[in-house]
């Protein structure tokens, strides 16, 4: 279900409102009850939380999709299904599978392809790049330049060098996202002001560089 229009505006101001001290509190609390609802409504075995905590990957799983239903994609994709694509050694096992099975987003149906090579993912909806994934994330971006991809990655400064969102660890090991704005922008996708209050944001590195 997409988020209404309605709920973005009311919540535009919080985005940069989490920054402040009592907002980084408020934010620690909003991204627990996220996470809460992520398991709980997950149809995959982390369902089950309090007998068996979902593990990091099984959250990045659940998450991936909701980034996907906070993202205003472009129209006119003539594509019948909605490709999740994983560029790199696969980590997540069957989560991924559980987490996306029956799923739609943008009224496709979601499959989930695993890439033998970066000139596949031009055909993706979304990417996720694995840490293991030995191709530079420059040419990867170049393959992908002009075309709306979501790029999620899960390595130290993926979002700043020019990746859409990185996946971090926090002081208690809890998965949390960056956001880059400006790679937002260049895939020409929309981002719900409820998923850019939830995490850090950043922007190309070139930019903060005054470059």
């Amino acid at each position: 279900m997409k988020p209404a229009h309605g709920t973005r505006q009311r919540l535009g101001k919080g985005r940069w409102g989490v920054f402040s001290g009592e907002g980084r509190c408020a934010r620690k609390r909003i991204i627990a009850a996220i996470l809460v609802a992520i398991v709980m409504f997950s149809p995959s075995p982390m369902a089950r939380a309090q007998a068996n905590p979902p593990s990091e990957y099984g959250l990045k799983a659940a998450f991936l999709f909701n980034f996907a239903k906070f993202v205003e994609w472009p129209q006119g994709n003539s594509q019948s299904f909605f490709s999740v694509c994983i560029l790199g050694k696969d980590p997540f096992g069957p989560l991924l599978d559980h987490a996306l099975s029956n799923k739609r987003i943008a009224d496709r149906p979601v499959v989930i392809e695993r890439l033998k090579d970066k000139s596949e993912a031009r055909g993706c909806q979304m990417v996720f790049v694995s840490s293991q994934e030995s191709t530079p994330l420059a040419e990867i971006l170049e393959n992908l330049r002009g075309a709306n991809v979501l790029l999620v990655g899960e390595t130290n400064g993926f979002a700043s060098s020019g990746g859409t969102i990185e996946f971090t660890l926090d002081e208690d090991n809890q998965v949390r996202f960056t956001i880059n704005t400006d790679a937002v922008s260049r895939a020409g996708l929309t981002f719900s002001s409820n998923l850019l209050a939830l995490a850090k944001i950043v922007h190309d590195q070139r930019h903060s560089k005054g470059g």
